[in-house]
Formats: structure tokens, C-alpha cells, sequence
């Protein structure tokens, strides 16, 4: 059963008379060079005090203590500036009466209350050095860990897709292995949440996907020009799809009028895109309607950019296809919508400039 109130004031009470008593037959505190020590008056005013510890009662029903620098214990320095003798010193009579002096008070006669101030040194956070690097280790070990796990966790998915996949077709990988023969090109945005394949349904084997930021088709980008040329001369893709979607980060920061380091050249299509319908766009008044008008217009154009490759044009003109599409996909309801691009009014408009059939 935990003692009262009452009878741990009166045991530390009690203590507390055994440590003056014993103050005031030992022997004197030895001399010691002054030291930064202080009190806090009952303004909260520092006064600095380099020859005892001062006393005060205290109304707070805590004793602070702070420390800092290179300053000795708190422990050895009390027992000290009290003047204390060794023996006293290792045992623990002296901390366990100043301990048992924050105990809840119920009597009318407050007791003595001692409040000390360390005051700062010239290398501070002395005593928190060793935490910071226990904390950045315990800090580098769990990043470690979670790393590790990441990286297992798609190897373990991987494995239960193959086999999910065997039991459904056990002939599957025996047909991806034999080649690719693709439906459609999927020009998309390289936002993490729209994956083409699951979005649309498609299979492994249905599309030839390439993605970049803001779903762009630039004529000096040779990356996605590569992807065009081989997905229409050689894979004979039947659509070619130039998907966006609302909430797109790049047009966002295309429509942000300030300096955006490497980015600037890439945005600047978009910002192209802006100028050209800058009269459409500056009568939106609602700023999240005209952002994801622009969205839709940069679709737009980025079809008309690959109307003018080379590729689709010839191989349309001999073949019949492939055909272009502009789709936005909604974050808030998960569907695509269908932007109706007039690909043969777009292929005869631009022809008359950009006719690179043979």
C-alpha cells in the first residue's frame, strides 16, 4: 500500500533536518573556483551566484533544474554546494530528501523549495550529444529496415502473381515469351496513381506504354519520338492514346509564373499551350475550372503533336491507322472521359503544312 500524503511530507521532512543537521557538523564545504550557477527570483529573473545555493519558497510544485554546457552533474553539484561529506555523497539520502520535497503538500506551512539555474557555457548540449547519435543510428537502422522490406514486398507480390496467373492460364508466360503484338501505344503522364493497364483492363501484352511528366509529345523529346516510330512502323499499333488527368502537378506548375530551375524548358510546352488559348483560358473565371480546362487543351495538343510525326502519317496513309485519342482520367470517380479528337479534321488542318507522306 503506497503511504499517504501526510506521512511521506512528515518522512521527508524528517530527512531534510538530517541533512542540515549533518550541514552543520561536517565539515565545511571545500573552496572551489566561482561557478556560472543562479536562481530564479519570483519574477523569473536570473541572479547569478557563485558562492552557495540559494533558497527560496516557491509556490510551483516543481523544482526545475536545467542544465547545459559543461557543467557537473546536478546530483554531485547539490550535495556540494549543501556541503555534504563524500559518505553522504554516495549514498542516496540527500536526493531522496529533495525528492520527496515535490511530494503534494496538504498542510498550511509550505516547505523550502530549491530552484537552480546552470547557466549556459561555451559548448552547449554537451549532455545531448550522445542521444543525437543514438537517435541518428536507431534513426539510419529502421530507414535500413524499411527499405529491406520495400524492396522484399514486391518480389512476394511478384511471386503471387505468377502463380495466380499460372493457375488461371497455365500456357500464360509461354505466350509472353513468344513476342508482343499490341493494340495500342499509351502516351501517359507519370503520375504514380494511373497505371494504364489496370485503369483501361488491358492485359500484359495489350499496350506499349510510355509515360512522362504532363503527358507530353515534344519533337526534340527523341524518347518519346522513339517510342512513336517503333510503336507504329514496327509493333503496328491500331491507337495511339494521349491520356492526362485532372490534378496533373505539371500543368499546375505550368500555370505558376515563376522560376522553376531544370524544369522550365519542359514546362514551357505546357505554358505554349496556355498562350495559344489564353482567351478560352482567361475567361474561366474559377481558377480550378480553367486549371482543368488547360489539362484537357494540353491533351488536345499534344494529339496534334503526333499528327505531325512522320510515322503516323505514312502509316495511316498506306494503312488506315493507327488512330489517335485524347482521354483524361478523374481522380474523383476513377473514369476516363472521352475528349472526341477529330483525328482526320486535325491530320487535313495540319497537312497543309506538315504533309510528310510520301
Amino acid at each position: 500500500m503506497m503511504p499517504s500524503t501526510k506521512l511521506c511530507t512528515e518522512q521527508a521532512r524528517q530527512e531534510w533536518t538530517t541533512v542540515e543537521s549533518t550541514r552543520a557538523t561536517v565539515r565545511p564545504p571545500l573552496e572551489e573556483p566561482p561557478r556560472r550557477y543562479g536562481w530564479n527570483d519570483r519574477n523569473g529573473k536570473n541572479v547569478e551566484s557563485s558562492s552557495r545555493l540559494s533558497e527560496q519558497a516557491d509556490p510551483d510544485p516543481r523544482s526545475t533544474i536545467h542544465t547545459s554546457g559543461h557543467n557537473p552533474p546536478p546530483s554531485t553539484m547539490l550535495s556540494t554546494r549543501l556541503g555534504l561529506s563524500p559518505l553522504l555523497h554516495s549514498s542516496k539520502q540527500a536526493s531522496s530528501a529533495l525528492s520527496r520535497l515535490a511530494v503534494p503538500r496538504t498542510t498550511s506551512t509550505p516547505l523550502p523549495r530549491l530552484r537552480l539555474t546552470i547557466l549556459p557555457s561555451a559548448t552547449p548540449r554537451r549532455f545531448c550529444s550522445s542521444h543525437t547519435a543514438d537517435d541518428k543510428d536507431r534513426s539510419k537502422k529502421d530507414i535500413t529496415m524499411y527499405l529491406q522490406e520495400t524492396h522484399d514486398k514486391v518480389f512476394e507480390n511478384n511471386k503471387s502473381w505468377a502463380a495466380e496467373q499460372v493457375a488461371k492460364d497455365p500456357d500464360f508466360f509461354k505466350k509472353l515469351a513468344a513476342g508482343q503484338n499490341p493494340e495500342y501505344l499509351w502516351i501517359g503522364c507519370s503520375d504514380s496513381r494511373i497505371p494504364a493497364e489496370q485503369i483501361t483492363g488491358l492485359q500484359p501484352g495489350d499496350a506499349f506504354v510510355h509515360r512522362n511528366i504532363a503527358n507530353l509529345v515534344c519533337n526534340t523529346d527523341l524518347n518519346v519520338m522513339s517510342v512513336i516510330e517503333y510503336a507504329v512502323k514496327h509493333l503496328q499499333v491500331k491507337h495511339i492514346v494521349v491520356c492526362g488527368h485532372y490534378g496533373c502537378g505539371g500543368v499546375k506548375a505550368a500555370m505558376t509564373p515563376k522560376d522553376l530551375g531544370l524544369m522550365n524548358p519542359w514546362l514551357r510546352n505546357i505554358r505554349d499551350v496556355y498562350r495559344l488559348h489564353e482567351k478560352e483560358l482567361d475567361a474561366i473565371a474559377d481558377e480550378e475550372a480553367r486549371y482543368e480546362r488547360l489539362v484537357e487543351l494540353n491533351v488536345y495538343e499534344q494529339c496534334r503533336n503526333v499528327v505531325k510525326t512522320a510515322a503516323l502519317q505514312q502509316s495511316y496513309a498506306e494503312n488506315g491507322f493507327p488512330i489517335i485519342h485524347g482521354w483524361v482520367f478523374n481522380f474523383r470517380d476513377g473514369m476516363l472521359k472521352d475528349l472526341n479528337v477529330d483525328f482526320k479534321t486535325i491530320l487535313k488542318d495540319i497537312q497543309k503544312i506538315y504533309n510528310l507522306t510520301n
